[in-house]
């Protein structure tokens, strides 16, 4: 059977290494910045009471693309996409920039490239900072092979981005400009991510460091809208961290820890 990507693909390279989860909880505060996409993608769906059961299913959705059969991956996402079709509604409240009564629907194409980017960007940060640095080329094949994802949830071409610059430039303009704004729930949502996770006691250290990795990996603009603290201390120790990482722990895994169960299985 064919999958959608082969084991030479950037798509499978980046997302194979289990360190790239890192990157679920900025990618969900991300798209939680954008006030429509939040009111279309968590608030209205309910992602909003169980954000780790969102991030657990995107991951098995971008999973199933990546390193499974197309069929199956082709299935996965027409069911997503259906979903999507039955969301709509109105902001109730203004924010930011929109004012009460803007519509939204889950299949928006503006929305959904900003949910696109923001999985993507985050992938690329996490890689790059903990994993190994990537070249303009190997930036552009992943993004490449990303826009396939994107086709699979309902952007046609003309909607994305061509080219890995494209996509830094749309990155730039909406993390910069004025789309984003953070309200009340989603900062409440980032609480829930951020500080109070529902994990055992036992595993809380380990979940403090990941949320101070996510915490510094947003950008500064994001991370002051929704009100999380941040210091330039904080900041040296999470880069000094990852440096570590990269250098004397990726390296050394065993691909029982260091790769994905899915990889591992193609």
């Amino acid at each position: 059977m064919a999958s959608m990507f082969t084991d030479d693909s950037m798509l499978r390279r980046v997302h194979r290494e289990s360190v790239v989860a890192l990157s679920g909880p900025r990618a969900l505060l991300l798209q939680a910045a954008h006030p429509v996409a939040f009111a279309g993608f968590f608030a209205h769906t309910g992602a909003l009471d169980e954000p780790y059961e969102r991030l657990s299913r995107t991951a098995q959705v971008l999973d199933t693309i990546a390193f499974g059969e197309a069929a199956d991956a082709e299935r996965a996402t027409r069911v997503v996409r259906a979903m999507h079709g039955r969301v709509s509604g109105e902001l109730r409240e203004p924010a930011g920039r929109f004012p009460a009564g803007t519509p939204y629907r889950a299949d928006d194409p503006e929305l959904l490239l900003w949910i696109l980017a923001a999985l993507a960007n985050s992938a690329l940060v996490v890689y790059e900072r903990y994993v190994s640095s990537l070249s303009r080329d190997e930036r552009n094949a992943y993004w490449t092979d990303y826009r396939v994802i994107g086709s699979l949830f309902g952007l046609a071409d003309a909607e994305m981005p061509d080219t890995i610059e494209e996509l830094e430039a749309y990155w730039r303009d909406m993390v910069g400009g004025g789309d984003l704004f953070v309200g009340d729930e989603a900062r409440e949502l980032a609480i829930r991510i951020v500080l109070r996770p529902p994990v055992p006691l036992r595993a809380r250290p380990l979940l403090e460091l990941a949320n101070q990795i996510t915490i510094g990996l947003l950008p500064g603009r994001v991370r002051a809208m929704y009100g999380l603290r941040w210091d330039p201390l904080r900041g040296l120790a999470v880069r000094g961290g990852a440096e570590y990482v990269k250098r004397l722990v990726v390296p050394l895994l065993p691909p029982r820890l260091r790769l994905v169960p899915a990889a591992r299985a193609a």
